[in-house]
């Protein structure tokens, strides 16, 4: 009885886009600007009045000298509030 199909029975995976180091880097930057506070660009008070807000993390983020990770808030407990 003959195979249907005729394939090696992997199904494609759907093509993805690839995220340039550039582009992963500024995901994680501090000075991001999220989508919420408006267009997403460098909020760096340096970068920003050049770059403005049409921002292209492949030309400015490879070599960024004020790129520093973004710090996750820690859990404060109640008792901290206390005065």
């Amino acid at each position: 009885m003959p195979e249907t199909g005729g394939g090696t029975g992997a199904t494609p995976t759907p093509p993805t886009a690839e995220v340039s180091a550039a582009t992963v880097k500024f995901k994680s930057c501090r000075w991001r600007r999220p989508p919420e506070d408006g267009p997403e660009c460098c909020g760096h008070r340096d970068v920003l009045p050049i770059a403005g807000t049409s921002f292209n993390p492949d030309a400015w983020c490879p070599d960024c000298q004020f790129f520093k990770l973004r710090r996750t808030p820690k859990k404060r407990s109640p008792e901290d509030y206390r005065y």
